[in-house]
């Protein structure tokens, strides 16, 4: 062995051993009495966890642990994504789970998946070694290991439950064992910060998970599914799978209150410690389930409740069809939004930003004109983009289309094309919409925050970075915010002519 692998295997070593000296046994105990406390114990897990597992449960549980293994055990065929923070022991607690399954006989064929083989291997080994050195589970249920596969990746117990490592998108293939099927996934760690930057990769992965691990079951027999995983990214594996468990519970370091969600073991001054330690942007990913994409510009978006759009002194509806024609993929994002003005402050009152064909751009448009219609604003006009690189397209594209719109509903629109020559889009956005964010005058709309698309166009604001790949909102943002801008100082300059002073519109 290498000089590292000789450091790695003593390193293993003395984990095995401090297992095999935490676990004593009676060796006193007779059949009888040993019979007895088996059955006391099975029949209340959490002491079971307690006598078998002394060195994962040093301290008791919060509520959040007992709720949640109650939901585990009592359901065979059960779907959960456990978004707990670092240092609330989900991988541990889940592995203290299914090691009451299995050792019971409830679960026989069980699948570990992560990220990436090696890391997969790594999560199981726990597994093994208890197998290989917990006396308690020895005396109770019999040694474990048998003679036949028993390797760090894959093994099976000497009662026949299988265990196997598996790494995203390798093939789940062979993971049959007699007549068993897989009736447990374990997902841990499945996303990383890498991956969670290319929306392609994510969805690869996805379709991996829903397409050959999943089937992998079998129809008849039930399935335990598992995720662990923090929300590391507003798109990645953890948030989309969330969307189809049965259960998907979101546990953070402190509560509601700010208080320790598990103060047995994470009291409020080693949490503090912790979060000084590291940025605001690492603690709300690594803590709080809240990432942020950190860019350049903006640090934070300001949401509040807007005047009537009535009431506002100027009002745009601003949008940007790009020139992608896909609703999927990595083209750019077309927008369109609905700007108002009102003392001083710029509100964005409603916004559609996303991947999509011309088609569904155009019914954008005219979704804008009926909000402008139901606010009751009277007076604005719709700005479509069209500099000297989108002219053709949006003559030979967009207009045509909207024409045939207005065929069909007999609604025409008042738009207007955008022929500003544009600097380049980062300084635009930087140069017009930071000073007024930074002070305050640029205000998101409340009862909107949680539409996917002020979604999107809050992690598009918070990624703004002179190298960010998709800034296509905040463009548009730009735009419309600049025309009110010069349209309100038109409205107030006073020009001299002569003797007479008059305003120019």
């Amino acid at each position: 062995m290498t000089g590292k692998q000789k450091q790695y295997d003593k390193i293993w070593q003395a984990f095995k051993s401090a297992i095999d000296r935490q676990t004593p046994v009676n060796l006193n105990e007779s059949p009888t009495e040993r019979l007895s406390r088996i059955q006391k114990l099975e029949a209340n897990p959490e002491e079971w966890f307690a006598y078998y597992f002394p060195h994962y449960y040093s301290c008791n549980p919060a509520p959040f642990h007992k709720r949640a293994s109650t939901r585990i055990l009592n359901h065979p065929e059960w779907y959960e994504v456990r978004s707990w923070s670092r240092e609330l022991a989900k991988t541990a607690r889940t592995m203290m789970e299914i090691m009451y399954l299995t050792l019971r006989g409830k679960k026989r064929n069980v699948i570990l998946v992560s990220n990436s083989y090696d890391n997969a291997e790594r999560l199981l080994l726990p597994y093994k070694a208890e197998f290989e050195n917990n006396k308690r589970i020895a005396q109770d249920y019999g040694p474990q290991p048998s003679l036949g596969q028993w390797e760090n990746g894959e093994f099976t117990t000497k009662n026949g439950v299988s265990f196997r490592a598996l790494g995203a998108g390798q093939s789940p293939r062979g993971t049959r064992r007699e007549q068993y099927r897989p009736d447990t996934i374990l997902i841990d760690d499945i996303d990383t910060d890498e991956e969670c930057r290319n929306p392609d990769r994510i969805k690869q992965k996805l379709k991996w998970i829903e397409e050959a691990l999943i089937p992998t079951r079998s129809i008849s027999n039930p399935l335990l599914l598992i995720v662990c995983g923090n929300i590391i990214a507003k798109y990645c594996c953890v948030t989309e799978l969330a969307k189809k468990a049965d259960k998907h519970e979101v546990i953070n370091i402190r509560d509601k209150t700010g208080k320790s969600v598990w103060p047995d073991k994470n009291s409020e001054a080693q949490i503090d410690r912790v979060l000084s330690t590291i940025s605001y942007n690492s603690a709300q990913k690594e803590y709080f389930n809240n990432p942020i994409s950190e860019g350049d510009v903006f640090k934070e978006i300001t949401y509040g409740s807007c005047p009537k759009l009535k009431c506002c002194e100027a009002v745009v509806v601003y949008s940007d069809p790009a020139t992608s024609n896909k609703d999927k993929g990595s083209g750019s994002t077309k927008s369109v939004l609905v700007v108002g003005y009102h003392k001083l402050k710029y509100y964005l009152y409603w916004v559609r930003l996303d991947q999509c064909t011309n088609a569904t751009f155009v019914d954008w448009l005219y979704e804008a004109e009926n909000y402008m219609k139901a606010e009751k604003v009277d007076t604005y006009r719709i700005y479509v983009e069209n500099n000297a690189l989108q002219d053709p397209f949006y003559e030979q594209v967009i207009l045509p289309l909207i024409y045939q719109k207005a065929n069909q509903t007999g609604q025409a629109l008042p738009i207007t094309p955008d022929t500003r020559r544009k600097p380049d889009k980062f300084f635009r956005v930087e140069g017009t919409l930071e000073p007024i964010n930074r002070m305050g005058l640029l205000i998101f709309n409340a009862t909107e925050k949680t539409n996917p698309h002020m979604q999107r166009m809050e992690e598009q604001m918070l990624g703004v970075s002179i190298n960010a790949k998709n800034i296509d909102g905040p463009d548009a943002l730009e735009g419309g915010c600049w025309l009110i801008k010069n349209n309100i100082i038109r409205k107030n300059t006073l020009y001299r002519v002569g003797k007479r002073i008059t305003r120019k519109y």
